[in-house]
């Protein structure tokens, strides 16, 4: 039986305000990472890397509108490696399921989103502009390729890759980027010592970074759930309403496992392991939040609250700064939610998964080195040693984010 008219237009109606409600709760994960950051780094460092995070959304929402969704979805061929270059977003197609700009909003969120991930891992010793320039290149061009590749319906997903929502796309594709960019800028002054000892730099606000974890839980609903892309009859309400339940119990499992392992380690509860233990569980669970039981998703998102301590540690000893452990939430995580998945899902192979894995992060990581390495050559990626003990808020914004405090140099 044919839908009538009205129906069918109810239903582009609802799923298109499903599709910017979730991009609008995506929209506020960038408030997240930004008080996420901005607590974990030093009080001379907040009012630079709020700045890093304000612009690098704005830059990503720009350059994604010009250039960056064309490659990644506009007359490209199916199966394909190398997209098609255009401009802006092409014209809507017959028979759509929601309004092609709300299809645009919803993806540009999530190009910011992988772009924040680099913004933490190099926080503290990065130029302002450099970063804002990587930034530019990221969201205009290395995102969009490897999107085309995946979810463009390109050479990825012929090949059987799997990953719903983003897991390798989105956040192992940031911290490539990020690993790229650390390794060519060196640690923090006073991080590690000259016989291999390891110097903590505690953040300078962990209610802010508390509240930073707290709204990107809360926008991950929508990172998750919107990537479902309807809502509008029983069997995809029913898929969306099981996708919020694992993707909560994945959170909920890291950041206890986390607080487990610290508390076997150490005999602590370290907060801002366990604030990377929940957002380790919600990176995990992305790359399928649908297929898993409950208990599967809080075996994964568990696991993913151990990996990431583990990797967080493993870093340090290799002397690879990571101020907020972005480079393992995102990084180390992503790679294990996307060879999770084929345990409960059927459709995904180990093969195919580990595939596309490797070609994204050859393709982030090496794209990237490239960019920074130009960077470095030319403009330079690390300020100064007087800028950095002094701080990055008084060289490159002049303003203090805690004018009231004496900073401690």
């Amino acid at each position: 039986m044919e839908l009538s008219t009205t129906v069918i237009e109810l239903r582009y109606a609802l799923d298109t305000f499903f599709f910017l409600m979730s991009g609008a709760l995506v929209m506020w994960m960038a408030a997240g990472f930004a008080m996420l950051e901005a607590g974990l780094v030093r009080s001379k460092n907040t009012t630079e890397i709020l700045t890093k995070n304000v612009c690098l959304y704005a830059i990503a929402c720009t350059m994604y509108l010009l250039v960056g969704y064309n490659i990644m979805y506009v007359d490209n061929s199916e199966g394909g490696w190398l997209p098609s270059l255009g401009f802006l977003i092409g014209t809507q197609g017959e028979g759509a399921d929601h309004s092609l700009e709300s299809d645009f909003f919803f993806q540009v969120v999530f190009v910011a989103t992988a772009m924040s991930v680099v913004s933490g891992a190099v926080a503290e010793r990065m130029k302002l502009w450099a970063f804002l320039i990587f930034s530019v290149v990221l969201t205009a061009f290395i995102y969009p390729v490897e999107g085309y590749w995946t979810w463009g319906g390109g050479f990825l997903s012929e090949a059987g890759f799997s990953d719903f929502a983003g897991s390798g796309i989105v956040h192992m594709a940031g911290a490539a980027a990020a690993l790229a960019g650390v390794l060519l800028l060196g640690a923090r002054k006073g991080k590690y010592g000259k016989n291999g000892q390891i110097y903590p730099i505690p953040g300078s606000n962990l209610p802010l970074a508390t509240l930073g974890t707290f709204i990107l839980w809360f926008g991950w609903f929508g990172f998750n759930g919107g990537s479902q892309l309807m809502i509008s009859d029983f069997e995809n309400a029913t898929a969306v309403g099981q996708i919020f339940l694992n993707t909560n119990a994945a959170a909920a499992a890291g950041a206890i496992i986390a607080l487990a392992v610290c508390k076997a380690t150490w005999g602590k509860a370290d907060l801002t392991m366990i604030l990377n233990g929940a957002l380790a569980g919600l990176v995990a669970i992305t790359a399928d939040p649908l297929s898993p039981s409950p208990v599967a998703a809080i075996t994964i998102g568990g696991l993913a609250g151990a990996l990431v301590v583990l990797s967080i540690v493993g870093l340090d000893k290799l002397k690879i700064d990571d101020p907020v452990g972005a480079i393992s939430v995102h990084g180390t995580c992503g790679l294990f939610g996307l060879l999770a998945v084929p345990f409960t899902n059927a459709d995904a192979t180990f093969g195919a998964q580990l595939f596309g894995a490797a070609v994204i992060f050859a393709w982030v990581f090496g794209a990237s080195l490239l960019v920074w390495g130009v960077l470095k050559a030319t403009m330079g990626i690390r300020v100064g040693e007087e800028e950095e003990l002094e701080g990055m808020d008084f060289h490159d914004c002049g303003v203090d984010a805690y004018p009231e405090f004496v900073s401690v140099k």
